[in-house]
């Protein structure tokens, strides 16, 4: 067929709006970007002029009954004939619903250097469903986003098949009409082969994929080290039930089934309850009494438990047993109660022989997915209940928040890999799967279960008339009165070990609720991104201070905060554009989507998974983006950074005429003082209404003279500073630099990085010490963004030479490294500026090294600080080559400026783009500043080197609920590296 790019505008935002057609479901979220050259290699291509039959045959699958009583006709393989594969859209079609997964790529970052111009492009993935009775929506959909079209890039070969790969029956039943009205041939792919490539995927790109549901309660389960993830048990529970042994990727065999499966109860269902749908059979169960037509324990012995074996009084002896001894007609007995009976005598047999196959292979994790799940409380519950039964409380049932997806996504595998990149491949140790994938929810999550119906949305307009007509009528109070029961019994979610053994032998009580509202959201494929090397355990890293999951009324108090700063918000954005009337709806309908998601995890804090709180302030970020607003606080950044310019060349030669001692002390002093600029603090808000920049400033620094501060470990840091260096105390001393490479992870623009944080870097510049400063890659509230640090670095550096000459430094080390950041070497070969040499060591392969003698490391403060170290970590290797140039303030360091891949006020290190980590590889100290930062996230962080945590507190509750202080109280924390710091190996 001829290819030609499609004229139909893609989405705004790449979802559908509710209420115009019925059928379709999506995750929303921005627009889809057509594939362009550099994605084209993703598709595999090549040459074919006419239809080549060599081999062909009559495939070997078997034939689908057709509605009609019919059978479709079978497919023809055609091994040889050449297809143009369309890469980014997959399908499960299935006998209920379609399954579509689709990727919306996007060119690579700017500030994320490949070195090579191979790098892979990032993207979203897409997760969308539609009932499969009405596949018109299926094709109105992939044709309103051009999904079925190939990228257009030069001649076409009209001869050339284009294909579809596509899992599920449904993949037979519709071949033709895919052909007709979309011109693409749907390529089968084996389902169980796609469902376990699928789930694996998805265990390791997703945090919290999977969870238990128990007693009415949902508990997540921390994603866990790959070699920790093989074997399992995955129980598919389809028409029938498959049970796979999964040993590792592409290694599974299927080690049992079931021909009692959803199909059955789907059967008997419709004969006894006259029931059609599915989903009207789960939710007529919900309301019904299996102990009235079941036969109970207590039914034989007289409403008593039968304790000497373990069986409680309201235990299922045998299911439809009381029917037996009751003179009753088919018609006598309540629907709801047949199919509550129904699916308890389902689940019970599917839990009971996922039990006995685990035991039988010595599986410990059992996964359940398909369509009987559906995202269904009391079957959750039962298959659970029959799991904890029989292993006596030593097996638990899992369920996966995206179970139906499983087959659409291994499929997709099949032609868009997500491979690592080249660096990934040749590097010591590969990347981490996880870290290059994070799950957002967009406008419409909150709205419809998080499945909106309808077309795509054409333009902004659209989205913003979508959410005029629909925010603005009360839905919230409408949805919080439908939700007056569930808010009776609010969501939970358990402690680890927080089992009863008592309740082992007690039947599950009646659900809650319908179906589980677990959102899918989009997954934002970040391919250059990687853990950060210096964190002490990468695996048992949790960013997130405040534990908002499992603490209601913390999370409560956080939403509320946020609800409070919405307004704030609606008001910046509407200014930053100059009061525009379109900026005016669109900043409305900003306020409105994010009121409702605040709303929704009121009601339902696990819809979108165990959000943290650096998550929820990720999720206000989002929101502003996806109305078109990216940076609300530009002007306030650019007026702050201005004012505190000004008196920058005054502050420096203060501090250049104090003794190294007393300069380290101002200096700390500075960074605190100048944190309290922050537009996301209400107690900072009412400053700026009350005085200047640098009234406020200068206010601080005078309270900050008082010691010692709530967190207060700047004497350890002084001894480490000054490490036993002569005339530290004398006017205008200058000390070497204990440690070789700095990362400092910065938060503020103004005051803040002009008075605060540049003048630490340029000291440590002095005394010898490369410096790393990493900003923010998007904007968030008034955090400096790294391409406005760069910016401002020029201004400061007319000011202070010092500074440009690290600048210069850098960019002639990185010319030298063809534009990376060069790694630290203790090598022979060394430049003997601490820098290893291009010929000496390659890029990809430069990992942490121990950095001479830590002069904290045997400190006893650290003793208590670093227990429970991880056991498989790689010990150090003692170097026995010649140790490279130790800082002096006759070397000034070399400056670099990096991204540091995040969009909110806080810092998730489980992902940062390899640039970062890149550079950070070897250095030995890490300082992070900031409220969101160093206390919100970070707190609690264990580092293979020194670190140093500032900040000052600007909310009262965090200042009394994590130091029993009160608000403007700071923190300096200095933690040396433990004793028992270990280093990456350098084999």
């Amino acid at each position: 067929m001829p290819l030609a790019a499609t004229n139909s505008k893609d989405s705004e935002d790449g979802h559908a709006s509710p209420g115009n057609v019925s059928g379709a479901s999506s995750a929303p979220d921005a627009d889809f970007l057509r594939p362009t050259a550099r994605s084209l290699s993703l598709c595999k291509s090549g040459a074919a002029s006419a239809l080549d039959l060599t081999d062909a045959s009559i495939s070997a699958s078997e034939q689908l009954e057709t509605g009609d009583g019919g059978k479709d006709a079978p497919s023809i393989d055609l091994p040889h004939q050449h297809a143009e594969y369309i890469s980014h859209i997959a399908l499960d079609i299935g006998g209920s619903l379609v399954k579509l997964v689709y990727f919306s790529p996007e060119g690579p970052h700017s500030d994320l250097p490949s070195g090579n111009g191979l790098r892979q492009a990032g993207g979203k993935l897409h997760f969308v469903k539609f009932e499969t009775s009405k596949m018109d929506c299926v094709f109105d959909f992939i044709m309103s986003k051009g999904l079925h079209h190939l990228p257009v890039i030069g001649a076409q070969d009209p001869s050339k098949r284009v294909s579809v790969k596509a899992t599920g029956g449904g993949a037979f039943k519709f071949a033709d009409e895919f052909q007709d009205k979309l011109g693409v041939t749907l390529e089968k792919e084996d389902e169980m082969e796609c469902l376990v490539a699928g789930c694996n995927f998805l265990f390791k790109a997703i945090y919290h994929e999977a969870f238990m549901f128990e007693h009415g309660k949902t508990s997540f389960v921390t994603g866990t080290a790959d070699k920790d993830l093989f074997p399992y048990l995955l129980v598919n529970i389809g028409s029938g039930v498959s049970m796979l042994k999964v040993e590792g990727d592409g290694k599974f065999e299927r080690v049992s089934g079931s021909n009692l499966g959803g199909g059955t109860f789907w059967g008997l269902c419709r004969l006894m309850t006259r029931c059609k749908g599915f989903d009207e059979m789960l939710a007529l169960s919900a309301k019904g009494d299996n102990a009235k037509v079941d036969m109970l324990v207590g039914d034989i012995y007289g409403n008593r438990d039968y304790s000497s074996i373990g069986l409680s009084s309201d235990t299922i002896a045998s299911s439809f047993g009381k029917v037996v001894s009751q003179d009753q007609e088919l018609e006598d007995y309540s629907p709801a109660d047949i199919a509550m009976a129904l699916c308890r005598m389902l689940s019970y047999n599917i839990g009971h022989l996922a039990y006995l196959n685990a035991k039988r292979y010595g599986l410990s994790r059992v996964f359940f997915g398909g369509f009987f799940i559906r995202g269904h409380p009391y079957t959750m519950e039962t298959i659970s209940f029959a799991i904890r039964f029989w292993s006596k409380g030593e097996m638990a049932a899992m369920f996966l928040r995206h179970e139906g997806f499983l087959g659409a996504m291994g499929a997709f595998l099949k032609v868009h890999p997500m491979e690592p990149t080249l660096e990934a491949v040749n590097a010591k140790e590969p990347r981490k799967v996880r870290s290059r994938f994070v799950e957002r929810f967009s406008m419409g999550a909150p709205f419809s279960g998080g499945e909106i119906q309808g077309p795509a949305f054409n333009d902004m307009a659209e989205k913003v008339s979508w959410v005029e007509k629909f925010v603005q009528v009360g839905t919230a109070a409408a949805e919080a009165a439908r939700d007056e029961h569930d808010r009776a019994r609010p969501f939970e979610v358990p402690q680890p070990n927080d089992e009863q053994p008592d309740d082992l032998g007690r039947e599950p009580s009646s659900p809650m609720q319908n179906q589980m509202q677990l959102h899918v959201g989009v997954l934002h494929y970040l391919p250059s991104s990687e853990p950060f090397p210096l964190l002490m355990d990468p695996n048992g890293y949790e960013p997130n201070t405040l534990d908002i999951v499992h603490d209601h009324a913390e999370m409560e108090y956080w939403l509320g905060v946020l609800e409070q700063q919405i307004g704030t918000g609606v008001e910046k954005a509407i200014a930053c554009e100059g009061c525009s009337p379109g900026a005016e709806r669109r900043a409305a309908a900003f306020g409105r989507a994010f009121a409702a998601h605040i709303h929704k995890l009121r009601q339902k804090p696990g819809a979108y998974g165990p959000l943290g709180l650096s998550n929820i302030f990720e999720l206000r970020e989002e929101c502003l983006r996806e109305f078109g607003f990216s940076d609300i606080y530009s002007h306030d950044k650019e007026r702050e950074n201005a004012a505190a310019l000004a008196v920058l060349p005054d502050l420096l030669q203060e501090l250049d005429a104090m003794s190294a001692r007393e300069r380290l002390t101002s200096l700390i002093e500075g960074v605190l003082a100048a944190n309290i600029f922050d537009w996301g603090a209400r107690a900072t808000v009412e400053l700026y209404q009350n005085g200047t920049i640098l009234e406020i400033y200068r206010d601080a620094r005078q309270k900050l003279s008082r010691r010692p501060w709530r967190v207060d470990t700047l004497d350890q840091l002084s001894q480490a500073w000054i490490n036993g260096a002569q005339h530290a105390d004398e006017p205008g001393s200058l000390v070497p630099s204990p440690y070789r490479r700095v990362v400092m992870f910065v938060d503020n623009a103004g005051a803040d990085v002009v008075l605060g944080m540049l003048p630490f870097a340029r000291e440590l510049l002095r005394m010898g010490a490369d410096v790393i400063i990493a900003a923010n890659s998007q904007p968030a509230i008034n955090d400096i963004t790294a391409p406005e640090l760069i910016r401002l670095l020029d201004a400061a550096g007319q000011i202070c030479p010092i500074l440009t000459a690290g600048r210069d430094a850098g960019q002639k080390q990185k010319q030298r490294w063809h534009g990376r950041i060069p790694p630290l070497s203790r090598r022979r070969g060394s430049s003997g500026d601490g820098h290893a040499t291009p010929g000496s060591m390659s890029p990809l392969a430069a990992s942490p090294v121990k950095q001479g003698l830590n002069p904290m490391e045997n400190a006893s403060s650290s003793s208590n600080q670093h227990q429970n170290l991880p056991q498989n970590v790689p010990q150090a290797v003692s170097p026995v080559e010649e140790p490279a140039a130790a800082c002096s303030p006759d070397r000034p360091g070399a400056l670099y400026m990096v991204a540091n891949g995040q969009g909110s006020p806080c810092l998730d290190l489980r992902r940062v783009p390899d640039v970062l980590a890149g550079a950070a590889a070897g250095a030995d100290l890490v300082i992070i500043e900031g409220m969101g930062r160093a206390v919100h996230t970070n707190l609690r962080t264990k580092f293979r080197c020194d670190a140093l945590k500032l900040a000052m507190i600007k909310n009262a509750h965090l200042a009394d609920r994590l130091f029993r202080g009160k608000v403007y109280d700071c923190v300096c924390l200095f933690e040396p590296a433990a004793a028992t710091s270990l280093a990456q190996d350098t084999r």
